[in-house]
């Protein structure tokens, strides 16, 4: 797969953007509550899980969808790309692995992956291959809950951010070989707009 150099320092700027604010980060988290709705997809994702099954989580951050994931009976495997998150996990006992989404393997077979408010830093050329590399991830039947900014164009400020149509990104999903399950709009804080997508390796 090739990278280019513009890719990877998008992706570096944003990962030390994220290293020297994870703990701002967490408090700003720690604040408001897991919300309903999504942890409604997370309960959707995890019925094609079975007990027991593996999840991998993409950008765990401070972990608390991994904890919501674990409360339900999957067995998560946190990664970040920002060794601060993974150091905060640590601090309350949770193991987590530095994995870069764009450059690293992502092992497996899993029963489902999770990437909630992480793709959204991907350069928009690297977003097929990576859906390929979750294709291959994930077992027959297995299940990825993706969530995007819906918009146009990118941000190139500290944090890259890129948004997307939601049908856009959906004929992504099907390009790589994923099926689209089902879908969920919301408006996040600071009035985002987020689309969430559950799709499936076929059997």
């Amino acid at each position: 797969m090739k990278i280019s150099a513009q890719a990877l320092e998008k992706s570096h700027r944003t990962v030390q953007s994220y290293e020297g604010s994870a703990r701002e980060y967490n408090a700003i988290v720690a604040e408001h509550p897991l919300q309903p709705e999504i942890a409604d997809a997370m309960r959707r994702m995890m019925q094609f899980v079975p007990t027991g099954g593996t999840v991998l989580e993409i950008g765990s951050g401070p972990g608390r969808d991994a904890d919501f994931i674990e409360s339900l009976g999957g067995v998560v495997r946190r990664t970040d790309a920002a060794q601060a998150f993974l150091d905060l996990q640590a601090e309350r006992g949770k193991k987590g692995e530095l994995l870069d989404v764009i450059t690293d393997a992502l092992g497996g077979p899993y029963n489902a992956i999770l990437a909630m408010c992480v793709l959204i830093h991907v350069d928009r050329a690297q977003i097929g291959p990576i859906l390929r590399k979750v294709f291959d991830a994930l077992e027959p039947g297995g299940a990825f809950l993706v969530s995007m900014r819906v918009g146009e164009g990118e941000t190139n400020g500290d944090c890259h951010t890129v948004y997307w149509a939601k049908d856009l990104f959906a004929a992504q999903l099907e390009e790589a070989g994923l099926r689209t399950h089902w879908e969920m709009e919301r408006i996040g804080r600071n009035e985002e707009a987020w689309v969430y997508f559950l799709a499936l390796r076929p059997q």
